[in-house]
């Protein structure tokens, strides 16, 4: 499901208008990628959370050059899904 589909689905099932959706949804989009920028992490309860992940430095072998690299330690987004949500998924409901 894309972005627009999202926005034509909730703007169907609310009525509300559909470039107001998708202000809601890319101002929600941007809030998220701002907090995890900031290294805050975003939960909401009944769904998951966004988390950043922290990676360590570690050594990498490029096997085609026979070299290694040193790859530095960098922070990763991660969604984790709630429990209730989880269970959603394995029960095949929507």
């Amino acid at each position: 499901m894309t972005k627009s589909e999202i926005v034509k689905e909730i703007s169907a099932k609310t009525g509300i208008d559909s470039k107001a959706v998708l202000a809601v949804v890319e101002g929600f989009m941007n809030e998220v990628k701002t907090s995890l920028g900031e290294n805050e992490n975003v939960y909401l309860r009944g769904f998951g959370s966004f988390i950043v992940k922290k990676r360590a430095q570690k050594t990498a072998r490029n096997i085609s050059k026979n070299t290694t690299m040193i790859i530095p330690a960098h922070n990763i987004p991660v969604f984790k899904p709630s429990e209730e949500f989880l269970a959603m998924i394995k029960m095949g409901k929507q």
